[in-house]
């Protein structure tokens, strides 16, 4: 009985051994998170990563001061939908501890060359791999809209092009792009609802008084200016100046060769100007198509009324009724 004992106690022994670095991290995450619960101070992991990881890694970097991917990045090319808590633990811990090899992401070891070695505690990186996968990160302005566009379909994160260089081109455009979505989804929930509650007719006063404070609030949250001009107004202060006139034929054409669309963008002394055009879909003929045909004559009536020197009919569907102007300030 007394060798049997022993030998019970041996196996113990070594099983929990075999356990032991599941069980570390395990135990230490359930700690950091109890504790956090109970005092309501920042998460540890958090205060960790802006005040060490963040030297390199820092979100609101410029483009041009920028020595490492921001951490959202690389939760993404570390982190699915298949990926345990534990799985993502144990792997930043095998990267921190081996930069030169251990890497998921080979375009930004590419681009920034591999993280040099940093002795860290393994349990300040357990605590920096809880925050990280149980929390959204900051994300640099336009990050969403360029780290799809550097994605390829049908590709695995391993083959995207989203540390390369991609040049202040780039860079702005995919931050005008999401600024022209963001004002054109604002006004797109705005007018449907109009649409809903007050039909076709009773949309077009909307249309007259609320559309351009849209656009406004939406330029007031992004520090920029966003505007909507057309060659063929209806309302008079869409108006394109002359260089914009030559974009917006520049577009036609585009769209009318079928070409794919990519924007216009030029700086100028720290300042971005993004142009792109507005194109035309079945909704837009309620008001904008062909008069007594697409265009109602309710419609016509309550346009003639608010717009006595309307342009702005006669399209078809896919084509340039008009165009995105935006301003705003570089980071460079």
């Amino acid at each position: 009985m007394k060798k049997y004992s022993i030998f019970l106690l041996i196996v113990i022994f070594f099983s929990s051994c075999k356990e032991n670095q599941k069980g570390k991290i395990e135990s230490a995450q359930n700690i950091e998170v109890t504790q956090n619960a109970k005092t309501q101070e920042p998460h540890p992991g958090k205060v960790i990563m802006e005040r060490e990881c963040y030297l390199c890694h820092n979100p609101k970097a410029k483009m041009a001061d920028r020595f490492a991917p921001p951490m959202e990045a690389i939760k993404r090319h570390y982190i699915d939908s298949t990926v345990s808590q534990q799985e993502f633990t144990e792997a930043l811990i095998k990267w921190i501890n081996d930069p030169e090899t251990e890497t998921k992401i080979p375009a930004a070891h590419k681009e920034f060359g591999p993280m040099p070695y940093l002795p860290n505690r393994e349990d300040a990186l357990i605590q920096i791999a809880d925050y990280i996968y149980n929390n959204e990160l900051e994300r640099p302005e336009g990050f969403e809209e360029y780290f799809k566009s550097s994605h390829k379909v049908g590709t695995g994160l391993e083959d995207c092009n989203c540390y390369e260089s991609p040049g202040p081109e780039k860079v702005y455009g995919t931050i005008g792009m999401a600024y022209a979505k963001e004002a054109k989804k604002a006004l797109g929930q705005s007018l449907t609802k109009a649409i809903q509650e007050k039909g076709t007719v009773g949309a077009i006063g909307f249309c007259n008084l609320e559309a351009m404070q849209i656009t406004d609030s939406v330029s007031l949250m992004k520090n920029a200016v966003i505007k909507r001009v057309s060659d063929k107004l209806r309302n008079p202060k869409n108006k394109a100046t002359p260089k914009e006139l030559e974009y917006i034929d520049w577009f036609k054409e585009v769209v009318a060769s079928g070409d794919e669309i990519e924007p216009v963008v030029e700086t100028k002394d720290g300042e971005v100007s993004f142009y792109y055009p507005i194109t035309t879909n079945a909704l837009c003929l309620q008001c904008h198509g062909t008069p007594n045909k697409q265009v109602l004559p309710e419609t016509m009536t309550a346009l003639n009324k608010l717009y006595p020197n309307d342009m702005a009919l006669g399209y078809d569907v896919n084509q340039v009724r008009g165009m995105w102007s935006i301003e705003f300030y570089s980071d460079k």
